[in-house]
């Protein structure tokens, strides 16, 4: 089973996540953060990866930052020693008007590039700045590289959902086995 579960306690939030990789996408997401609940919903829907997140602390920003930290924790230990996966994976999404592209490396060599083209500052509940950090943090826990851009849209919101969309897709794509490989998929014979 290619499960990753991670607790995280500090003086500012208390995060669990639980991620199986080779679930059917189920959620039970619980941050106090309606639109972020929206989008790691989605997440796990589209990834097919059953995610279980339960999180409580003092500040949003706090809360969306120690998720991402938290849930890309879990994703790595769920992905054990990448034997026999596909490593990369990418896809273009579009949700109405929007038009969204994510490109993700499992190479635990984590950088991300965030282009979310918004034009306001908050989007529902949300605060635009702490979702594109929860990007950074993602690839920074996750030891991912991450590439996000919003191509165009009109609507802050449904760019928001076409990279989440986008991200889980490439993660379904970058994190399934393939039964040709054998071992870590890089040359260098490590990850």
């Amino acid at each position: 089973m290619r499960v990753g579960e991670i607790k995280r306690e500090t003086g500012e939030t208390q995060i669990y996540a639980r991620v199986d990789l080779d679930g059917v996408g189920a959620s039970k997401v619980s941050t106090g953060i309606k639109f972020l609940d929206h989008m790691l919903t989605s997440l796990s829907t589209h990834s097919l990866i059953d995610i279980e997140l339960k999180a409580q602390g003092d500040l949003r920003h706090h809360i969306v930052e120690d998720v991402a930290l938290t849930l890309g924790s879990a994703f790595k230990k769920s992905l054990g020693n990448y034997l026999g996966i596909t490593r990369f994976g990418s896809a273009i999404v579009p949700m109405d008007e929007s038009l969204a592209s994510v490109t993700i490396d499992l190479s635990n060599r984590p950088y991300s590039v965030i282009d979310l083209r918004t034009e306001g500052y908050v989007i529902e509940d949300a605060a635009v700045e702490d979702l594109r950090h929860w990007f950074e943090s993602f690839a920074q826990a996750s030891g991912s590289t991450l590439h996000v851009r919003v191509e165009y849209g009109g609507n802050d919101h449904h760019k928001l959902e076409a990279v989440f969309k986008a991200l889980a897709l490439s993660i379904r794509q970058a994190s399934s086995k393939d039964s040709r490989r054998i071992g870590v998929p890089s040359s260098k014979e490590v990850l």
